[in-house]
């Protein structure tokens, strides 16, 4: 018998699906959809093609008690949904500050997943930051709008290495206080 350890995050409710920690049989749709080159040039970290035991570090990294990044996977299967939506994040930055990351699968864009993952992570705070980061590259307006569509402003222009285009790309960087 083979345990699986159990990790100081909430789960979050959405309309249609849960924020959840990852799990390790959560790697053969992880593996599937992040070695998608259109979801991996979307982010900084995926690399394209992904190579083996990426999806088994990744999941590793967001189980360890020393991480500094709480990482979700959005699970509609109590809807009817596929167990894994894609996955979101929020990186602890300090001084009451954290950085939101996010990734859907393409079958399911353009669906409200995207806005909805990250309108539940911001609702429930688990952090308890008062400010909120995000940037996407400039070619990806669609994560744009899942960001103003949330109440972030943007605040200005940058660049960003993308391991899966081996290159810098333009971003729009966000924030988004919380009224407390």
């Amino acid at each position: 018998m083979k345990l699986e350890k159990v990790i100081d995050q909430p789960v979050i409710e959405a309309a249609r699906f849960l924020l959840r920690p990852l799990r390790r049989s959560d790697a053969g749709l992880l593996n599937m959809y992040a070695g998608d080159e259109r979801v991996a040039r979307n982010t900084t970290s995926i690399p394209h093609p992904l190579p083996p035991g990426a999806t088994e570090a990744f999941i590793a990294r967001a189980l360890a008690d020393d991480r500094d990044e709480d990482v979700w996977a959005l699970d509609g299967a109590q809807d009817g949904l596929s167990e894994l939506l894609g996955v979101i994040s929020l990186e602890r930055m300090g001084g009451g500050q954290s950085e939101i990351g996010y990734w859907v699968a393409p079958a399911f864009w353009n669906t409200g997943i995207a806005s909805e993952a990250v309108e539940a992570l911001l609702e429930a705070n688990p952090h308890d930051a008062r400010t909120f980061f995000a940037s996407v590259f400039q070619d990806n307006p669609a994560s744009a709008k899942v960001l103003t569509h949330a109440g972030f402003q943007y605040i200005g222009d940058a660049e960003a290495f993308s391991v899966a285009r081996n290159a810098k790309a333009p971003t729009w960087t966000y924030l988004r206080k919380l009224d407390r």
